[in-house]
């Protein structure tokens, strides 16, 4: 299964990155040189926005004034930027609880997303019984076959949050 990351800011959009993939997203942002607010805490999420920036032609930024790491989590985040008008990146789940919270009249929108690299994939794999002898590799491959399985894919598929899709089953049961 999968979520996505999405680029979100004022609507405003004083970089006009409403639209692009966000490779262009983020150079547009640093051209500009407008308020991007990280997490800058090595959670998975500002990795994904670190592997980003990397994919730009541009320098990472890192002390730029325009490019604030809040150390914070992801709602602490998203607060600052709507506070300072910035952008930021952010997984959709956190944007959708961030979008309930302001009844649906958030600060910041949602400017950049189905981009293939915003995709955030979810696997599981077994252990290899022959590289862990103690693993329970019966029960491993049960819980795997489970989620590749119908019913799983299901409820993956039929899962809401705040009556939004959260998750898109892609099991490959080969």
């Amino acid at each position: 299964m999968y979520n996505d990351f999405v680029i979100i800011g004022p609507p405003s959009d004083p970089a006009n990155i409403k639209g692009k993939n966000a490779i262009e997203a983020l150079a547009a942002i640093q051209s500009a040189q407008a308020l991007f607010m990280s997490r800058g805490d090595n959670s998975g999420t500002n990795k994904k926005e670190i592997a980003l920036w990397k994919l730009t032609s541009r320098q990472q930024p890192e002390k730029e004034s325009w490019y604030v790491q809040t150390g914070q989590g992801m709602l602490a985040t998203i607060a600052v930027a709507a506070e300072r008008n910035g952008y930021t990146l952010t997984d959709r789940g956190t944007y959708i609880k961030y979008e309930a919270d302001h009844h649906g009249a958030p600060a910041l929108v949602i400017l950049s997303e189905k981009d293939p690299l915003l995709l955030n994939q979810y696997s599981v794999l077994e252990v290899n019984p022959a590289r862990c002898p103690q693993v329970k590799n019966k029960l491993a491959k049960a819980v795997s076959d489970w989620l590749a399985g119908a019913e799983a894919q299901t409820a993956i598929n039929e899962f809401k949050l705040m009556g939004k899709q959260l998750f898109v089953p892609n099991a490959d049961s080969e």
